[in-house]
């Protein structure tokens, strides 16, 4: 592998030294440390580029060792002490080699591994009470994934189905790398099973869409109040009729783009309002990172589609125990998956992405 240094990747690496010795300089600074939020945020951030950085420096240290071991050999004219210096820029390049290796990998992932907070969406699809139950298993998924990687989960909004599962939820997860390892999930996920209800014993096909949504905090969002409508309701619950008769639903309307957001989750107006303005900036946030992305020709969408059967990314296949992840082209224990094991999946996901962004620098 080459040792040279594209001029912008370099300054690119040196901002990020300099990003984390400041991220480190306000941890101290005791203005941030009695806010809590602001604190958990720079710690994800300086903990998510810290790996990087470190390798960067380890990069650096064996440039300049290298350089010195190249002038040796150039300037040394005893034969035996030039073929040890020799060995040394032999020894040295393929270290250094291997640092800019990992350097350029991390990179391009160090954006998605800085996000510590996303608001995850799960709704119901094509094929009705079979839609809503599986849409139902998808969330117990990530509740147990989200256990074992020790992130924080916190439903704010969930409608039921009405032969169980769910209609639709809204949960938010907080944690290291949960954007990065979740992000892979947007898409249609369909499953084929035998519903409970079928006297028949024939398989069905339904399912259900994930959206992923980094939440920003709020000063990164493009975002005026003025141009936010906001009533406020009593709570609706299934066939329309009222489940609580004080107003403290939440109903948003961004004007400009159209985006709308209801919850009616708690009994509390003033909690109901936070989570919709949450899910709001979120949904707003991921619009306005789409529409830039497409205007530089290299959107990675996260639009779900409309959740047709030809859309989908993942089929959970209940007859042979597998999970066919349809971008890798493999499969993986269907048992094990719906236990919230999905770290492989996420692993080979996570591999082909690197790739595909080493491939585009």
């Amino acid at each position: 592998m080459s040792l040279e240094v594209h001029d912008n990747l370099r300054r690119t690496l040196d901002e990020l030294l300099a990003q984390h010795a400041l991220l480190g300089e306000q941890l101290g600074d005791p203005a941030i440390a009695t806010d809590h939020r602001r604190v958990q945020a720079i710690s994800i951030r300086r903990a998510a580029i810290e790996p990087l950085v470190e390798r960067w420096r380890r990069f650096v240290r064996l440039e300049r060792e290298l350089d010195e071991a190249r002038r040796m050999v150039a300037e040394e004219r005893d034969a035996e002490l030039a073929g040890l210096a020799k060995e040394e820029v032999t020894r040295l390049r393929e270290q250094a080699s291997s640092e800019l290796e990992s350097v350029q990998e991390q990179l391009v992932t160090a954006d998605d591994d800085a996000v510590g907070a996303v608001i995850l969406e799960i709704r119901a699809g094509v094929g009705g009470d079979e839609a809503g139950l599986f849409a139902g298993d998808l969330l117990e998924m990530y509740r147990r994934f989200a256990s074992g990687q020790g992130w924080q989960y916190e439903t704010l909004d969930a409608a039921p189905g009405e032969a169980g599962g769910i209609k639709h939820a809204v949960v938010a997860l907080k944690g290291p790398r949960v954007f990065a390892d979740l992000a892979f999930e947007a898409g249609t996920h369909q499953v084929k099973r035998v519903p409970a209800t079928e006297a028949q014993g024939r398989v069905h096909t339904s399912t259900a869409t994930v959206a992923v949504l980094p939440e920003p905090e709020a000063i990164e969002v493009d975002l005026d109040p003025a141009d936010v409508k906001e009533s406020i309701t009593t709570a609706q619950g299934p066939g329309g009729q009222n489940v609580n008769k004080v107003s403290t639903a939440v109903h948003l309307i961004h004007q400009p783009t159209g985006i709308e957001v209801r919850m009616q989750e708690t009994k509390s107006q003033q909690q109901n309002r936070e989570r919709a303005w949450q899910l709001l900036r979120a949904r707003l946030y991921a619009k306005q990172q789409a529409e830039a992305a497409a205007r530089r020709a290299e959107a990675r969408s996260d639009m779900i589609g409309t959740a047709s059967r030809a859309e989908k990314i993942r089929t959970y296949r209940f007859k042979e125990n597998l999970v066919n992840d349809h971008r890798l082209g493999e499969s993986f224990n269907l048992s094990e998956v719906l236990s919230g094991d999905l770290g492989p999946i996420v692993a080979a996901l996570r591999r082909r992405e690197v790739a595909s962004r080493l491939a585009a620098l």
